[in-house]
């Protein structure tokens, strides 16, 4: 290891140190401490709405010159309303119940010892994520809810962004009398700063990449201690023969359009052969006039029109990231979830039906964190499953599956009440 490299590991290391001696005193911190801080946060973002964006704009006018292509342009941008809905999400935050300390279960022995499982925070999160600097804001407020200390290492095009979104994060820290050390932010672009933080496992207790392929399988190949992935999003929708079609073109439309460069968007759709004649043609002229392209496969293609190409192997099971939406016709049920398994990510998948028991058989096969009937793939959000935000959506199921939100980032241990009793 060069000198470039060793300072490199142990600025790295020093702060990861100084996360594990936090995280400590955040184990311990009351309620109204932690409540106080996310409320503190929310006023100081909006205190420091116009330096935030600044920042951003730093960011934003950099990436633009080297060429971000405009879905990761969009993901990089910050606005007054996403820094409001970022304060609004501390404020949920700060008033959803306290978990940690809390017994999830409990039970008697015959011996008369009282057994039960307590919550508890993991201890150090670490993240590392790409161009979203509200990930900053998302992955702190779950953290301290929940008791732990966190190290984050954004990505270099929001690094402008992400210091003064760290800064506000340690100065409500201080104004709540918790320890500053809690947020750790790595402002080292290099490589370098990754490989050492997946090597920190004497420190890390779990490590959270969030953003493109590459990152996640670097990550996880480097990483010395667990891994919760939030893997690529290959998100279907599958349009049955019973489905209500006006219905079903609005959930699609929004799954594709809305926001076509984030993991929970629409990448493609599977059309019922009995309706394809009549579905597909609507797609065409909704989703086309948005500027969707489509992938059509030889069944599909014709219902297309000008909008289609024909569908290449790789384009089943790849992000877009794009107004780019594959179609491939099937003859069902069956086909639809042999097709979701061979080429879904495990993350999103959703059926349009009026049957039930298709939807009932869809819900209990298809193997996605999120599986929805009659509804957009882009309700896959902690913010919009009820956990106020999230630090990443899992498409592993180890510990966590789709959306983590506080509950995700604590563990349980088992507490026993005796009376003397001995081992016999």
């Amino acid at each position: 290891m060069d000198e470039s490299k060793s300072n490199v590991f142990e600025k790295v290391r020093a702060a990861g140190k100084a996360a594990k001696t936090a995280s400590r005193r955040m184990s311990a911190a009351s309620p109204e401490a932690k409540n106080n801080c996310l409320n503190c946060l929310a006023m100081l973002l909006q205190q420091n709405e116009a330096a935030i964006l600044a920042e951003n704009a730093k960011d934003l006018s950099k990436a633009a010159a080297d060429g971000l292509d405009g879905p990761r342009l969009d993901r990089l941008r910050l606005t007054p309303a996403i820094i409001s809905e970022m304060a609004s999400a501390c404020r949920y935050i700060a008033g959803l119940p306290e978990i940690i300390g809390a017994m999830d279960t409990q039970w008697q022995q015959p011996n008369g010892l009282l057994v039960g499982r307590m919550r508890i925070p993991l201890g150090v999160v670490a993240m590392v994520y790409e161009a979203r600097p509200n990930v900053t804001i998302d992955a702190s407020i779950l953290c301290l809810k929940s008791g732990n200390a966190v190290i984050l290492r954004g990505g270099s095009e929001a690094l402008h962004s992400n210091l003064a979104l760290s800064a506000i994060l340690r100065e409500a820290l201080d104004r709540s009398g918790l320890p500053h050390d809690a947020i750790q932010y790595i402002d080292i672009t290099s490589h370098e700063a990754v490989a050492a933080l997946c090597q920190l496992d004497e420190y890390v207790d779990v490590l959270i990449p969030r953003g493109g392929e590459n990152l996640v399988r670097a990550v996880t190949k480097q990483a010395t201690m667990p891994v919760l992935k939030h893997y690529i999003g290959v998100c279907h929708a599958f349009i049955d023969e019973s489905a209500d079609m006006e219905r079903a073109l609005q959930i699609v439309f929004n799954a594709k359009v809305q926001r076509p460069g984030v993991c929970n968007a629409l990448e493609c759709l599977l059309v019922h052969r009995a309706i394809a004649p009549e579905f597909l043609p609507r797609v065409a002229a909704l989703l086309g006039e948005a500027h969707v392209q489509f992938r059509a496969d030889p069944a599909s293609i014709g219902y297309l029109g000008k909008y289609a190409i024909p569908l290449q192997e790789n384009d089943l099971g790849h992000e877009f990231h794009d107004l780019i939406l594959a179609v491939c016709v099937v003859d069902g049920l069956d086909e639809a979830l042999d097709h979701i398994a061979l080429h879904g990510s495990q993350h999103t998948e959703i059926i349009c039906t009026e049957n039930y028991s298709n939807a009932k058989r869809f819900l209990r096969e298809a193997d996605a964190s999120m599986v929805a009937v009659n509804a957009s793939t882009r309700f896959n959000d902690g913010g919009q499953l009820g956990l106020g935000a999230e630090i990443g959506i899992s498409t592993s199921k180890l510990h966590a599956y789709g959306p983590m939100g506080i509950r995700e980032l604590t563990t349980t241990k088992f507490v026993v009440y005796g009376q003397g009793q001995v081992r016999q």
